[in-house]
């Protein structure tokens, strides 16, 4: 576990990396292109901060993800979450495939409900690499063919807007796929319960409550031992997820309702506007005002 904590690992996002050659971007948020070979991040091993999926079409490459290997072969699909330290060991000349690539912030615009996230979460964290069949690969190539037309499309004011809610239908598309791959039954670890469990009660409770404290004595447990436990699982702390949750709410309210921004902070149990507006901006680089007009 020391090598994982290295602090000499580099870390890689859409802000740091050099443009790739061939690929289309969304400032800092989105990338999409087909083409690794010129891909700085798999020369070393590195820390990302991203959401990754990739499909391979031809030749395969051998990759690491946590210091496991894994080879993709044709109509392998693979996917990496935020904080997993990635290696490209080798590709072959003939390597192709989708890559779809999304900042941590621009993921939580996705909003993807947790009820429907954990199983996905669960199953892609131990089997990162999913062989696919040719009817799902021709599928999400449709999808991606599709999004890299609108990205490409600068001069479009909505190209951001319309790109999310592309990749919201692949993501839904996604859930069947995975619900074909993923068993019925999986034995689930006591730490994955607890971390189901907790975001779980968040969900239930984080208009009211926000304090890790509360969700450890919900469940019966230190604040010290849920947080080990979460960020052992997830990568994140307890707080973060609790204040994804409200982030996400909040979001949701400034742009689906006609709510005063006062009201959005009243309902979400904030102790007045100011307040709200300095939480909303310190987690999202904007004001509530400035969100809903993006």
């Amino acid at each position: 576990m020391a090598q994982i904590e290295n602090k000499e690992i580099q870390r890689w996002d859409l802000a740091t990396l050099d443009k790739v050659p061939d690929a289309d971007y969304i400032d800092n948020d989105f990338a999409i292109f087909n083409n690794i070979d010129n891909v700085p991040i798999f020369d070393y091993p590195t820390r990302i901060d991203l959401s990754v999926m990739a499909i391979c079409l031809s030749g395969h490459a051998k990759v690491g993800i946590n210091l496991k290997d894994y080879t993709l072969k044709k109509n392998d699909m693979i996917i990496i979450t935020p904080d997993q330290i990635v290696q490209l060991y080798e590709n072959t000349d003939d390597f192709s495939g989708l890559f779809f690539v999304l900042s941590h912030a621009f993921t939580d615009e996705i909003m993807v409900t947790l009820d429907r996230i954990l199983p996905i979460f669960f199953y892609v964290k131990d089997n990162p690499c999913t062989v696919l069949t040719d009817e799902e690969v021709s599928s999400v190539m449709k999808y991606h063919s599709f999004l890299w037309e609108k990205v490409r499309n600068t001069n479009n004011v909505y190209r951001r807007e319309i790109t999310k809610n592309i990749i919201r239908a692949l993501v839904v598309e996604m859930y069947s796929v995975f619900e074909a791959h993923i068993p019925e039954k999986r034995f689930k670890s006591r730490k994955e319960e607890l971390f189901e469990s907790f975001l779980l009660s968040v969900s239930r409770n984080f208009i009211k409550e926000r304090s890790v404290t509360f969700y450890a004595d919900q469940l019966f447990l230190t604040p010290k031992h849920l947080s080990r436990v979460i960020k052992e699982i997830s990568g994140r702390s307890a707080g973060e997820w609790i204040d994804e949750q409200v982030v996400l709410e909040a979001k949701a309210r400034l742009k689906t309702s006609s709510q005063t921004i006062q009201e959005v902070s009243d309902q979400l149990g904030f102790p007045n506007q100011s307040f709200f507006g300095k939480y909303f901006k310190h987690h999202t680089g904007m004001s509530p005002s400035e969100y809903r007009k993006v």
